[in-house]
């Protein structure tokens, strides 16, 4: 592309998002708050109920007790499914409600920015979540640098900016609400329990590390694990690329879904 196409593309994100932000920005609390509530649940019935059992017959791979081991995969279950939630409900409500989409179509603006003008509102809504459970898992274990280090904040907005993709592609593509809750019973659901957020995948039998390890969420929880309990030398780099690409896919799937949608 020409520096000159970029600047456009830039400025029109800019404006798709500015869109979005004066819409979330009434609604800052309520979002923060919307994604807190199942992993509150989880942390509570998982980490401290069933915690203390799984202490007593063994020691979790990282972390000092299982609470600790299953607050960075909360994190990356918050953000996962109010990126996803957030975007693909946000798209739906324009397309199916309001019938305001048609206009966004017809304004002189690349479909690439209007794929990244709405990734980034879910990438926001993803962070303002996930900071709630983060605040959550500071004040649990008192580790503040473990959950505010520059790694695990990266890696938690690539995996806002994943899930945020995929709901721009649902969002674009059902044809009611009914139809959003299929994917997130089938995917979302899912994802939630068998990406790595309450056991380490690198225990699992060969055939079930098939499976788990093509999950985003996996490499997510692994990754934020890792930035928060252990060294940069055991680091499992490879998440960042393999999110990154992740990411980069979906924005040139839901440009040209953008630019052949038809409402």
């Amino acid at each position: 592309m020409k520096p000159s196409e970029l600047q456009t593309i830039f400025d029109d994100t800019l404006t798709v998002f500015w869109g979005e932000w004066l819409d979330l920005r009434a609604r800052v609390v309520q979002i923060a708050a919307t994604g807190l509530v199942s992993p509150l649940i989880y942390i509570i019935a998982f980490g401290l109920g069933l915690g203390s059992a799984v202490d007593q017959a063994m020691k979790p791979t990282q972390g000092n007790n299982y609470l600790e081991f299953i607050l960075p995969g909360m994190v990356a279950l918050s953000s996962m499914a109010i990126s996803f939630g957030g975007t693909t409900f946000s798209i739906c409500g324009d397309r199916l409600f309001s019938k305001t989409f048609e206009e966004l179509l017809l304004l002189p603006i690349h479909p690439l920015a209007l794929y990244l003008g709405k990734m980034f509102a879910g990438i926001l809504r993803g962070v303002m979540t996930a900071g709630s459970v983060i605040l959550v898992a500071v004040l649990f274990t008192g580790k503040f640098a473990s959950f505010l280090n520059p790694l695990f904040l990266l890696i938690l907005v690539l995996n806002c900016a994943v899930f945020a993709g995929i709901g721009v592609l649902v969002g674009l593509r059902v044809k009611s609400l009914e139809s959003v809750g299929l994917y997130n019973n089938f995917l979302i659901v899912p994802m939630s329990f068998l990406g790595g957020t309450f056991f380490d995948a690198k225990t699992l039998p060969i055939y079930l590390k098939v499976i788990v390890y093509l999950l985003p969420l996996t490499y997510t929880s692994l990754g934020l694990r890792a930035a928060a309990y252990s060294p940069w030398s055991e680091f499992p780099w490879y998440v960042i690329p393999i999110l990154l690409v992740t990411a980069i896919v979906l924005a040139f799937m839901g440009a040209k879904q953008f630019s052949n949608q038809q409402d």
